[in-house]
């Protein structure tokens, strides 16, 4: 297991390149109570990449997978997540790749993105969509999930989407007290002003019954080169393996979604 150390903490990742990376390289960062292997690996994302003959590289965000748990929530600030992508590509010293975030992982694939645009050819945001736009209330949600992590017993959660994560957690193996810590991280909201001035294509691509996404069009539009792309019967956890979604995102590389119809899977 090949790992580095950034901002003092150690940071796993899997570096997988086919004969000839010809086609580039695809960075990958998975979502909340996930990891590099049930995000990525299980759901057929490294073996679509190899196929389709490019460098795929994953890692475990801090706090989950293999990577070093923290348990105090400044750890968790986005700009250290997104510093500890750019600081995995000067690891590797690669000077620009195309960049995927799903759920969670895609508000640090943002965050990356909008610091260091320069290092990116290509910006995929899946399991998004205009809710992310959405200003958040300064508690509550987030919270309550760490309080679902934190719960002795996951079946006095009474929220189902909670106690899904919750679950999923627990089937994972991960630090639920790093992951409560994780989400009561404190962030500023988004910079939409950035974004419309994004020089980065950007894929919005969510479930069409990801309700807590939203409509990928309405995120997509707050980019310049923003496209939208909704995978139809999925939802957020059934969109992320799906073939749809990955022929959406080839699809968008090869520069094959500027048909006005194609924006629905």
């Amino acid at each position: 297991m090949p790992t580095f150390t950034t901002d003092g903490v150690e940071i796993a990742f899997d570096d997988i390149a086919p004969p000839d990376e010809s086609r580039g390289v695809m960075l990958l960062v998975h979502g909340f109570a996930s990891n590099r292997k049930e995000g990525w690996r299980r759901t057929g994302w490294y073996a679509a990449l190899e196929r389709r003959g490019m460098r795929c590289i994953a890692l475990d965000q801090r706090g989950h997978g293999e990577s070093a748990k923290l348990y105090e929530p400044e750890a968790y600030g986005r700009d250290r997540l997104a510093a500890d992508v750019i600081a995995l590509l000067d690891h590797l010293d690669l000077r620009r790749v195309d960049l995927f975030g799903y759920s969670m992982g895609a508000r640090t694939a943002l965050a990356a993105a909008m610091a260091a645009p320069e290092r990116f050819s290509n910006l995929i945001l899946g399991g998004v969509g205009e809710k992310l736009l959405e200003p958040r209330a300064p508690s509550g949600p987030t919270d309550a999930m760490a309080q679902a992590m934190l719960a002795d017993d996951p079946e006095t959660i009474s929220h189902p989407m909670l106690r899904s994560f919750r679950h999923f957690a627990d089937e994972q193996g991960e630090d639920r007290r790093a992951l409560a810590a994780f989400t009561r991280a404190q962030n500023p909201p988004l910079d939409v002003e950035a974004m419309n001035r994004s020089p980065v294509p950007v894929l919005v691509v969510a479930g069409q019954r990801d309700s807590g996404a939203g409509d990928p069009d309405g995120l997509a539009s707050a980019f310049p080169e923003g496209r939208g792309v909704t995978v139809v019967g999925c939802d957020h956890f059934s969109a992320i393996p799906h073939a749809l979604t990955k022929a959406a995102v080839f699809d968008f590389l090869d520069g094959m979604l500027d048909d006005p119809f194609a924006d629905r899977f």
